[in-house]
């Protein structure tokens, strides 16, 4: 985002979160990896907006959660969904804050340059997968169990296990290593040489979703708050679309 452009934002922002705070705090967070690529355009624009400073450490949901689990000091979590709640239940995070942040389905990723396939349809989607030749995803993961539900449905299953190598979807496209990968679509512009291609259609697009709860010990609970409050104005959303992820539903 230019500099010109994230002055205005964060003046508007200013204005529609109310003034900065009496007493800037600093926001600890852990965050999904989901969430990796929009966090370097959303923190300056809320802090600019807010005087909070934010600090975030990514990573996947389970190991996030057991840091969680183990007492790590934090004021705010965004993981997916099961973990978010049970992590509420064990009396962790607040209930009372709990609010979707954004999901993230599931897209095509192509080496940088690539052609891109045709995804505009179920049709067209099972002609990707027929034509291609090599198909990589993260088999053991909830995309990959969606995955190969999916294939079962649409009578693929055998043509993609001819094909499949097991792994990151977007890693395998970018390095070569298979034709196509299947993966978030949010968590391609992690690797540098692969690109979205697009997502998969809507009737049989996958969402993981992503809340975000306040810690019951958290240092900066109004800060954290609004952290929530920004996440969710047009501005931040708008700049998560453009990185992968949808709105909540």
């Amino acid at each position: 985002m230019a500099t010109h452009a994230l002055t205005a934002a964060a003046v508007g922002l200013a204005i529609a979160l109310g003034s900065g705070p009496a007493t800037a705090a600093e926001i600890t967070s852990l965050v999904s990896n989901a969430f990796k690529t929009s966090f370097p355009d959303l923190t300056p624009l809320f802090e600019k907006a807010t005087e909070h400073r934010l600090k975030t450490a990514f990573g996947s949901t389970d190991p996030l959660k057991v840091r969680i689990e183990k007492g790590e000091p934090i004021d705010l979590a965004i993981i997916g969904e099961g973990a978010i709640d049970e992590l509420i239940k064990q009396g962790k995070l607040v209930a009372a804050t709990r609010v979707v942040v954004a999901r993230s389905g599931l897209g095509v990723a192509v080496r940088k340059g690539a052609p891109k396939p045709d995804l505009s349809t179920t049709e067209a989607f099972k002609r990707t997968i027929v034509n291609a030749q090599s198909i990589g995803f993260n088999a053991g993961g909830l995309s990959g169990i969606y995955l190969w539900s999916l294939f079962d449905k649409l009578g693929l299953t055998a043509v993609v296990k001819a094909k499949f190598k097991d792994g990151s979807g977007a890693t395998m496209a970018a390095t070569g290593a298979t034709e196509i990968g299947l993966t978030q679509a949010s968590e391609v512009g992690l690797v540098p040489e692969a690109e979205l291609a697009g997502r998969l259609p809507a009737e049989i697009q996958h969402f993981t979703v992503f809340p975000a709860a306040i810690s019951v010990n958290a240092k900066a609970p109004d800060a954290a708050q609004a952290l929530l409050k920004f996440l969710a104005s047009p501005d931040a959303l708008r700049v998560m679309r453009a990185k992968g992820l949808e709105p909540p539903a």
